[in-house]
């Protein structure tokens, strides 16, 4: 009987570790843009807002399995239109002074060329 105590008692603590590790699910957002190229910070895409005025989405992050369709890292796809599918997630940074800020962390999920 004392074994099973041990064995429920283990299961039900891998089970709060599990559901409290979750992390929430993230909405996805769409956006098209023009690749424009690598940078250590991210890889941009330029991007036309209702007002016809360009702007740079800089994504920080980009799923593994994108990697496998598409080569980010080199400069062939700059120029080339996509639709770009990405979850933003906040962070909080701290600066040098000692304050907190929200920091948006963009992280590319799926990539279709257009």
């Amino acid at each position: 009987m004392k074994t099973k105590s041990i064995t429920i008692a283990s299961f039900l603590t891998i089970c709060l570790f599990v559901l409290t590790s979750m992390t929430t699910t993230q909405e996805t957002t769409v956006f098209e843009g023009i690749f424009d190229g690598q940078e250590d910070y991210g890889y941009n895409f330029i991007g036309v807002n209702e007002d016809d005025d360009e702007y740079t989405m800089t994504f920080q992050n980009v799923d593994e399995t994108v990697f496998k369709s598409f080569d980010l890292k080199s400069n062939k796809l700059v120029g080339s239109k996509f639709s770009v599918t990405y979850t933003t997630k906040i962070e909080k940074e701290t600066d040098e002074e000692g304050y907190e800020d929200d920091v948006e962390i963009y992280t590319i999920i799926a990539l279709k060329k257009l």
